[in-house]
């Protein structure tokens, strides 16, 4: 079975970078173009003949929507997964009437990425949005009671920051920070640091990143 040969259209080097990174063990996935550029994209398909094109929604030159209207029409065959940083649910549902066969928000787990063209490579449509870590973040600390700066401050603990870290992120102090740890702690019903990354994770208030961090590697209790 030949591999699913793949076009990356996206205008940040850092993007394409992380997922060359995160399909690279995949051997059944081949990057056989890139296009850093909405006006490069069409004459990249021309070229390359990809059977999926991971198509970010905001670039220079044509933007994805509209080019999800011209592969449409000049290239039927070839499935297109939107790729944004744009977590919102209209834009998604907009994609997808337009054609695309997946939504990934850039928060999405790299390793869901194989997974998701797989299914679309087979004629598989996804009306989930995967990866939209912001929408979905803010939709499980609204459950759980959480402030908007009580959920940035959870996120930034279940990858790891310090007190300090994130103190001199949010120009808050060290004392700002465990005051608005202790009333996370409460609301989630955990007693430590390590409880409420656990957490965070388990009910999707960690949020994601491309840096694919281990949340084992960064357990530590105590709200200081």
């Amino acid at each position: 079975m030949r591999p699913i040969r793949l076009l990356l259209a996206d205008d940040h080097a850092l993007v394409l970078q992380a997922v060359r990174f995160a399909l690279e063990s995949y051997p059944e996935i081949e990057i056989v173009a890139e296009a850093k550029s909405g006006s490069e994209v069409l004459p990249r398909v021309a070229e390359a003949h990809p059977d999926v094109v991971l198509l970010d929604i905001r670039m220079p030159g044509l933007d994805g929507l509209q080019l999800l209207d011209r592969l449409g029409e000049q290239y039927p065959e070839t499935k297109v997964v939107i790729l944004s940083g744009v977590d919102a649910p209209e834009v998604a549902a907009e994609a997808l009437r337009r054609g695309a066969r997946a939504f990934l928000g850039k928060g999405i787990d790299p390793a869901e990425v194989a997974p998701v063209l797989r299914q679309v490579s087979e004629g598989a449509v996804l009306t989930e949005s995967f990866g939209c870590a912001e929408a979905n973040g803010v939709r499980a600390a609204d459950e759980y009671g959480l402030t908007t700066r009580e959920r940035e401050i959870l996120e930034r603990v279940a990858t790891g920051r310090s007190n300090k870290q994130i103190a001199g992120e949010f120009w808050l102090s060290e004392q700002t920070i465990k005051y608005h740890l202790t009333n996370v702690y409460r609301k989630l019903g955990v007693s430590s640091r390590t409880e409420a990354a656990r957490f965070a994770y388990d009910h999707g208030l960690a949020g994601n990143s491309w840096s694919g961090a281990d949340r084992n590697q960064h357990e530590t209790p105590g709200i200081g």
